[in-house]
């Protein structure tokens, strides 16, 4: 489920107004988010991706009452995120240079993010829905051959042919263009 920024911050809205139902619906929206969002930048700790994402949903939870609600939502939860990629890399001994963390943060922009959405919803529309599902489940949204093998009811050889096709022909469509 793909959830647009005017959404995220209505959920946010509705939850600081007390609406549970709402502020249960943000968290639960922003988790294959944050998976997409910490799956592209910790490739060596896998496994550590989700108590990434549990730390990250408490810190939204525990901090929501700073959130500006005239601002954007989406670069307020992805600061939060930073802040928690960056312990995870402290933790384990790894140093950050400033220039990988200026380039998350430019990659964070919602608006650049959006642009690119409206960009891959376009290519993506002239593949077939089963080649489109298994490229936004692998590609876009970081889960694992297997998962979207499940999940899609395929096999796993499937999935990488699907994707592989894919691919091959977005970028025969791109070549076009």
């Amino acid at each position: 489920m793909n959830v647009t920024e005017d959404e995220l911050r209505l959920l946010m809205s509705r939850g600081l107004n007390g609406d549970a139902a709402a502020h249960e619906s943000l968290l639960r929206s922003l988790a294959p988010v944050l998976r997409s969002y910490f799956g592209r930048r910790v490739h060596d700790a896998a496994h550590e991706v989700d108590d990434m994402i549990q730390e990250t949903l408490i810190a939204i939870h525990t901090r929501r009452m700073s959130y500006d609600r005239a601002r954007p939502f989406m670069p307020w939860a992805y600061a939060i995120a930073r802040y928690k990629l960056v312990d995870h890399f402290r933790r384990r001994g790894a140093s950050i240079a400033v220039d990988e963390l200026e380039e998350w943060h430019a990659a964070e922009s919602f608006e650049d993010a959006s642009a690119a959405r409206l960009d891959v919803d376009r290519l993506l529309s002239g593949l077939p829905d089963k080649q489109q599902a298994v490229i936004r489940s692998t590609k876009i949204d970081g889960a694992s051959v297997a998962e979207t093998a499940a999940k899609q009811g395929m096999s796993e050889a499937d999935v990488k042919v699907s994707v592989h096709r894919g691919l091959k022909a977005l970028a025969a469509k791109a070549k076009e263009q």
